[in-house]
């Protein structure tokens, strides 16, 4: 056997084993069993039966119960929160992106974070001849985005200095870690940010932050431009419609002023 066949066989061995996790997962969904049922009822050995649970446990998406068995894991149930709430943050954004990205005529962004970057749930393309790279589902930095900045307004100066620490050499605009303090604390305070070239050199960015009915950071959104269009004027002009359009959304997710 060549080494490309080798590889075929080893691929096809981890999607087999995938597919019976997953199998597993499900078999267990309708209430607790033990390691024999889930092998019954999935059609695999004990064995490997006792080898995918005990993986599946490890990682929380399992756990067991000495009296009933085992059950699904409080992996399972934050996953299915975070993506009913994704769901649902979308739903309920969409309308208020389009208005603001009517009201504007520029590029409208809704992001949330995901390690140290951005995620891009939502976009509402530009009405003028403007090309923005971000796509829905793809990743930017947190450190130089005006949407990352704005996901992470509440977090501690130590936390900050910690992301500045591990990302300032993915900033287009370099800064010293005392000069990102200053505009980070200058953005919490009035809970918007910029982007004013640090991902994109023409690119410029107002960002306000989205928050749910516990007043969490939940999301952030955006609107985008290039320099022709967005001049330092028209950047302070916008950050009160940005924070408008996120309060409202806001409101629709439960938080009270």
């Amino acid at each position: 056997m060549n080494t490309t066949e080798k590889e075929d066989v080893k691929k096809a061995l981890t999607s087999q084993t995938l597919v019976r996790g997953l199998d597993v997962i499900e078999a267990v969904s309708d209430g607790p069993l033990s390691i024999s049922d889930i092998a019954h009822k999935t059609g695999i050995t004990y064995g490997t039966a006792h080898r995918i649970v005990s993986v599946l446990v490890q990682r929380s998406y399992l756990k067991h119960d000495k009296t009933k068995g085992y059950t699904l894991g409080r992996k399972v149930l934050e996953l299915g929160f975070q993506a009913f709430h994704q769901t649902t943050l979308m739903h309920v954004a969409h309308p208020f992106l389009e208005k603001l990205a009517l009201d504007t005529l520029d590029t409208v962004h809704l992001a949330r974070i995901e390690g140290d970057s951005v995620v891009y749930l939502d976009k509402i393309f530009s009405r003028r001849s403007v090309e923005i790279s971000s796509r829905i589902g793809g990743r930017k930095p947190l450190i130089s985005t005006g949407v990352g900045k704005a996901l992470i307004l509440d977090w501690s100066e130590s936390e900050w200095e910690a992301l500045h620490n591990r990302n300032a050499h993915l900033l287009r605009k370099k800064m010293t870690q005392s000069e990102w303090l200053d505009l980070m604390r200058g953005y919490a305070q009035g809970d918007y940010s910029f982007d004013s070239g640090e991902d994109e050199q023409a690119i410029r960015c107002v960002a306000a932050p989205v928050r749910d009915g516990s007043r969490k950071i939940v999301a952030a959104i955006s609107v985008s431009s290039t320099l022709e269009y967005m001049d330092p004027e028209r950047m302070q002009m916008l950050i009160p419609v940005v924070k408008q359009a996120a309060a409202q959304i806001s409101a629709e997710l439960g938080m009270r002023a």
